[in-house]
């Protein structure tokens, strides 16, 4: 998921246009993006289009990830979000506002009841989620990742948002707790949309940290987040030569490659850039 589009479920006309989107996931938004007096009806809306969507056509002719954030557990809506939600063909739900991994397995346990079988998004979004982001990630195999949201975690404390200084030890921070349970971390929503550059700059340090990619609120965002999260050609190149070259050297732990030398873990990211640029 280099790029994740937010879609307010209060705003069905934009549902389609979202899925004739370049972004590769769509994430419906029951949380933040509508107003409390319509929440139930924004609800109803969305479980109706996904209802029709998977009667008209099976899953495989979507390509795109689906992606709905419900309201938090502690909230009037949480119930009948997973009511509504647990039998449609949703592929990640995420969980707002999770700051301990109990609370990540008892939503997990009622989604199931709910009927609902795919995987779980979890926001890291507050100070005492950050410090057991860990915890967050690791705390059930259907967990897939984490991901980070800014707004929550840094207006209220008034901390600058758009510094890097400022950025890079949380960015980094939550992809080292995601890694360490096997999963990915996907970087904060960019808010200021008519400044492309800065979402640029902001992409782009979130690559170097390793997060998978970036959410857009606006369909402007995702050609500059797939640019920046895509593999280039010569990095694709490059892990190929890598993998072949490891795969000649059978039984070498390491060995030097255009002057660098190359061992498991270098070996390991090769297959996964092939593998993610669909180019294994």
């Amino acid at each position: 998921m280099k790029s994740k589009l937010f879609v307010p479920a209060s705003r069905p006309e934009l549902f389609e246009k979202a899925m004739a989107s370049e972004a590769d996931a769509i994430s419906f938004d029951l949380e933040d993006a509508v107003a409390p007096d319509r929440k139930p009806e924004a609800r109803a809306l969305l479980a109706d289009w996904l209802a029709r969507r998977a009667a008209a056509a099976p899953a495989a002719a979507h390509p795109k990830k689906i992606i709905v954030r419900i309201n938090a557990a502690d909230t009037p809506w949480y119930a009948d979000d997973l009511a509504a939600l647990g039998r449609l063909p949703v592929d990640l739900l995420n969980v707002p506002k999770t700051e301990d991994a109990d609370a990540v397995r008892r939503a997990i346990e009622q989604a199931t009841a709910a009927g609902f079988r795919g995987g779980f998004l979890v926001n890291v979004e507050t100070p005492r989620g950050l410090a057991r982001a860990a915890g967050l990630a690791a705390a059930h195999e259907r967990v897939r990742g984490l991901q980070l949201g800014l707004a929550d975690l840094f207006e209220p404390l008034g901390i600058e948002r758009y510094a890097p200084e400022t950025l890079r030890p949380v960015l980094l921070a939550v992809r080292l707790a995601a890694g360490a349970a096997g999963k990915y971390a996907l970087d904060a929503a960019y808010p200021r949309v008519q400044d492309p550059e800065g979402f640029r700059a902001e992409a782009r340090l979130s690559r170097s940290l390793g997060l998978l990619g970036k959410s857009c609120i606006h369909p402007s965002q995702v050609a500059i987040a797939n640019e920046v999260f895509g593999f280039s050609s010569e990095e694709i190149e490059h892990a190929r030569r890598v993998v072949a070259e490891s795969r000649a050297r059978s039984g070498v732990g390491a060995f030097l490659l255009d002057g660098r030398m190359i061992d498991a873990p270098f070996v390991r990211r090769a297959r996964d850039v092939l593998l993610a640029a669909g180019a294994g």
